[in-house]
């Protein structure tokens, strides 16, 4: 992501941290919000409504989500005893995340060529924000889907299977999370990750050149 010049770095950080914070908080005030519809008031209470990243913010998703597009933030807590249809439910609030950090990167990519058509230095950074949000918000929906636990592709999936593979599932969820993570530093998960990205960036762009 960083090149090696250190003031092109200093940009660059200046740029991404407020991304990753926009997108980290999307995603999960989008749980939230989701999980509240439902009929589940426990985010709200919890005071997770928000788009204050104070609340929302994991320490190594963030750093994950800043370095390699993709990572995670603290879980929004949801207790499915309020819903009318918990698998069901908790498959729809699991979706909201990823949803809404397509539709955040569909709004940065469009707000970005607005911007970066103009001439003036301060246009131009407010189109590479929104460039930088666009991306990141897509490899945070994408990481997402991952149909593993913790992540939200997980509770999909689980959604679709017998819940005693949902109980086995659960059983590993640490050791399979552990996992994910080495996999992710060893860079084994980079190239279906940004073939995903990149699938995902080209349709919203397209979507954006239909518009404009």
């Amino acid at each position: 992501m960083f090149s090696g010049n250190w003031n092109d770095i200093l940009i660059e950080l200046l740029i991404s941290i407020p991304a990753v914070l926009l997108c980290l908080s999307v995603h999960e005030a989008a749980h939230g919000f989701a999980a509240n519809a439902l009929g589940d008031p426990t985010a709200k209470n919890a005071g997770r409504l928000t788009l204050d990243p104070i609340h929302h913010l994991d320490p190594i998703g963030t750093i994950c989500l800043l370095l390699f597009h993709v990572g995670w933030a603290k879980p929004v807590p949801v207790d499915v005893r309020y819903f009318k249809k918990p698998r069901r439910d908790i498959a729809l609030v699991s979706l909201a995340g990823p949803l809404s950090n397509f539709l955040l990167a569909l709004i940065a990519l469009f707000l970005q060529r607005i911007f970066m058509s103009g001439s003036s230095t301060i246009l131009l950074a407010i189109g590479l924000f929104c460039y930088s949000t666009a991306v990141m918000s897509i490899g945070l929906g994408v990481f997402n889907l991952i149909p593993v636990p913790p992540l939200d592709g997980s509770k999909i999936l689980f959604s679709f299977l017998p819940y005693q593979a949902e109980l086995k599932f659960a059983r590993y969820q640490q050791y399979i999370q552990f996992g994910v993570l080495i996999l992710l530093f060893l860079g084994v998960l980079d190239t279906p990750i940004n073939i995903a990205i990149n699938f995902v960036y080209r349709i919203l762009n397209a979507v954006v050149g239909l518009v404009l």
